[in-house]
């Protein structure tokens, strides 16, 4: 038997490990793509900030220029000047805007990619992971994650090259034009600066990092409980879900706080340092003015330059701050994509030719977990066009023959063949093309009853819909709504009942009219009139089609060419519905046992279970 593969689990989101620039590398390649509008942008950045650092030097020369006597004034500033300091002022905004119209595509793509790509990987990831995953923090890891790419994207084109960039140019001034004091001031607030905000933030990642993961815990559960809200009416437990969301709520409050008590902290820490610097320098210039070294441009310039870096470098404690969680978020993200498909084709994997099917099931063994077997040695054939129905009690196996055969699992164990082919060896797509299946429980999307019959075959044209509808006994129904065909179903298919809903997914697996039919308990939830009204339909639609009947009610599996009896995962009786009667065993129980219920109900007047 193969080995038993336990589902993939997430890094856990506190344990501290980091992989910034693995992250980093795996984005790079979204905004490479574009690399031409990502030159472009930054020759635009450089420009930008070139003409934003020459302002103040321009200013200097116009305030140089001013100190002299004031009759004189006007004579002595060039006009030139003047035009210079406005063009350069315009300059720095016309280079900005550019830089944003040619990168906006690049963002946009790459989120857009990013996100197509976690959807398609997710979809293609095994039922298993679907089941252990709470659908509410999945999407909001995914929300978040795709939000952050643009964040990040933003943060580093928009920001800190830019602000790199104006430090080295104010650097480069600062070193050529005064005295070494003033560069050393600069540099020396820059490395207490960036070490001070690096050492403070890495310590509140871990902080942000729990305020994150408890935020998609509480929409976990408020999704949890309203995609349930029928069970929580049921119960009279409206007080016990708020109970629940309130503590997860409570929960996220106080890490919150803490979030934001240590963010204050920072941003103190990294106001101290700016005005430390800012008296240094300030004092450093006075002293040059009196002592006629600098003059009162110079000065003003000095300023200048502290307020262009004193902004942006304040600014940069933020950006580094929401960089990290930026990395973070897409660092979920990027994890969905490195779970590993359990079920996937291999490189040679080829498709299912259209036709007639048949199916084998040879010695078949399965696990969901390593210490829970649920089939043992199953094995049967269901010749192409024919019917073989699997009955049994509940939890001996049924379902899961459907969710093998569709390979929503690998089997640990024999093999599934269709036309002598292992499943394994053709394309999941090819494979799924050929089954059509009317679930036991039926899952409707929140759109038009359209819509959900459509799904079957989206290509569809409207009378192939219609008389899909009809075959399952559902367009009477259709027909007396107000909207008809164009009435929304609500999430999950809600505003219909249980039998309604089971005729659009009867309709919707007629509409693809596969060479393969699966009906797992397909007429369970449906009145005793529209289930034999449907049943003959149901038979109709299998004939000429290879058809796997999984059922509890043996009324709906008469017909069959070979009934399996399902016990425990190991088929234990087999035959038709004549010769099984005849034997006396467990199918026959079974048959007398609902017989008797039958029997009965004109008397309680209860429906056929």
């Amino acid at each position: 038997m193969r080995g038993f593969h336990p589902a993939a689990t997430l890094p856990a989101p506190d344990s501290g490990e980091r992989r910034d620039w693995q992250t980093v590398r795996t984005l790079w390649p979204y905004l490479w793509e574009w690399k031409w509008r990502v030159v472009f942008a930054l020759a635009c950045l450089i420009t930008a900030k070139i003409a934003n650092v020459a302002v103040p030097i321009v200013f200097k020369n116009i305030v140089d220029a001013l100190t002299v006597p004031r009759e004189q004034a006007l004579l002595l500033v060039p006009i030139g000047l003047l035009g210079a300091y406005g063009v350069l002022r315009f300059s720095t905004a016309l280079f900005t805007e550019l830089r944003e119209i040619i990168f906006a595509r690049v963002t946009q793509r790459a989120q857009r990619t990013i996100a197509l790509k976690v959807f398609e990987h997710l979809h293609a990831l095994s039922l298993r992971f679907h089941l252990e995953r709470q659908t509410g923090g999945l999407t909001r890891d995914i929300e978040r994650g795709t939000r952050s790419v643009g964040s990040l994207i933003s943060y580093t084109i928009y920001s800190i090259l830019p602000t790199l960039v104006e430090i080295g140019l104010v650097m480069g001034i600062l070193i050529t034009r005064y005295e070494s004091a003033f560069a050393l001031i600069t540099v020396s607030t820059l490395v207490v600066y960036i070490a001070f905000t690096v050492v403070v933030t890495n310590w509140r990642t871990h902080i942000r990092r729990e305020a994150n993961e408890l935020d998609s815990a509480a929409s976990s559960r408020a999704i949890d409980s309203l995609i349930n809200y029928e069970t929580v009416k049921y119960f009279n437990n409206e007080r016990w879900e708020l109970e629940r969301y309130d503590e997860q709520m409570r929960r996220w409050e106080i890490a919150q706080v803490k979030t934001q008590v240590t963010l204050s902290y920072l941003n103190l820490g990294q106001a101290l340092i700016i005005a430390a610097a800012v008296t240094a320098m300030m004092w450093r210039a006075a002293q040059g003015v009196a002592a006629s070294a600098m003059t009162v441009g110079d000065i003003v310039l000095v300023n200048a330059f502290l307020i262009q870096l004193y902004m942006p470098l304040n600014h940069l404690g933020v950006l580094y701050r929401e960089i990290r969680q930026s990395l973070t978020d897409i660092e979920r993200m990027f994890a969905l994509l490195s779970q590993n498909r359990e079920v996937r084709d291999k490189p040679d994997a080829r498709g299912l030719p259209p036709g007639p099917c048949m199916v084998a099931f040879e010695r078949v063994g399965f696990a969901y977990e390593a210490n829970r077997q649920i089939l043992f040695d199953v094995d049967f054939v269901i010749p192409a066009g024919r019917t073989v129905a699997v009955v049994g009690h509940s939890g001996s196996g049924k379902s899961t023959l459907a969710r093998l055969l569709y390979r929503f699992y690998d089997v640990q164990g024999g093999a599934i063949r269709i036309n002598g082919s292992d499943t394994r060896d053709l394309t999941q797509a090819s494979l799924r093309a050929a089954i059509g299946i009317v679930p036991q429980d039926t899952v409707l999307f929140n759109e038009t009853l359209l819509y959900n019959i459509q799904y079957g075959r989206p290509d569809a044209n409207a009378a192939e819909v219609l008389s899909a509808a009809k075959a399952a006994h559902l367009h009477e129904f259709v027909e007396k709504l107000p909207d008809k065909y164009e009435t929304r179903v609500g999430e999950r298919g809600l505003k219909l009942s249980g039998g309604e809903k089971q005729r659009v997914a009867i309709a919707r697996a007629l509409l693809k009219d596969p060479p393969i039919l699966i009906f797992d308990e397909a007429t369970s939830a449906l009145d005793s009139k529209t289930e034999k009204a449907i049943q003959a339909e149901l038979e109709l639609a299998a004939i000429g089609r290879t058809t796997l009947i999984i059922a509890h009610r043996l009324s709906t599996v008469m017909n069959a060419d070979e009934i399996l009896v399902l016990d425990a995962g190991r088929i234990i009786e087999r035959g038709s519905h004549r010769a099984l009667i005849e034997r006396g065993g467990t199918y026959a129980q079974m048959w007398a046992l609902q017989q008797q219920e039958v029997a009965t109900e004109p008397v309680t007047g209860l429906a056929n279970p």
